[in-house]
């Protein structure tokens, strides 16, 4: 019987499907799941990332961070809002604005699952 590691990926739809690598002695296959795509594409992933290791950021601390415009930068953090993998809060210092944003557990919850399948794929690699 196969031994099964890795971690749990989504399915067309939203349902977890079954593990990414499928050890068999000494070979490994890893089976065509999809990644998270929302987590990960670059700057998506860089957000979610620096988020989970800082509590917080502010929009400003994300830009020089990344490297990402403005414009980039928003675009990325309001699909991230949108699917609630992280909350977005706007107010001002004097008449400064300032945006900070926080990961969600949500948002915390898929980082890791998407963390656990990039490591599984790792794992059935290198032991291919």
């Amino acid at each position: 019987m196969a031994a099964r590691e890795g971690a749990l990926a989504k399915d067309g739809t939203g349902a977890r499907s079954a593990p990414i690598a499928e050890v068999r002695g000494q070979h490994a296959r890893v089976e065509a799941l999809e990644l998270d795509r929302l987590i990960h594409e670059r700057v998506r992933l860089g957000i979610v990332s620096a988020l989970a290791v800082n509590g917080s950021l502010t929009f400003t601390d994300l830009k020089e961070l990344l490297g990402a415009t403005d414009g980039n930068l928003s675009a990325h953090a309001r699909r991230l809002e949108d699917a609630g993998y992280v909350t977005c809060e706007k107010s001002f210092e004097g008449r400064v604005p300032r945006t900070e944003y926080e990961l969600t557990k949500i948002g915390r919850r898929e980082l890791q699952l998407y963390l656990d399948h990039m490591e599984a794929i790792i794992r059935a690699t290198r032991n291919a």
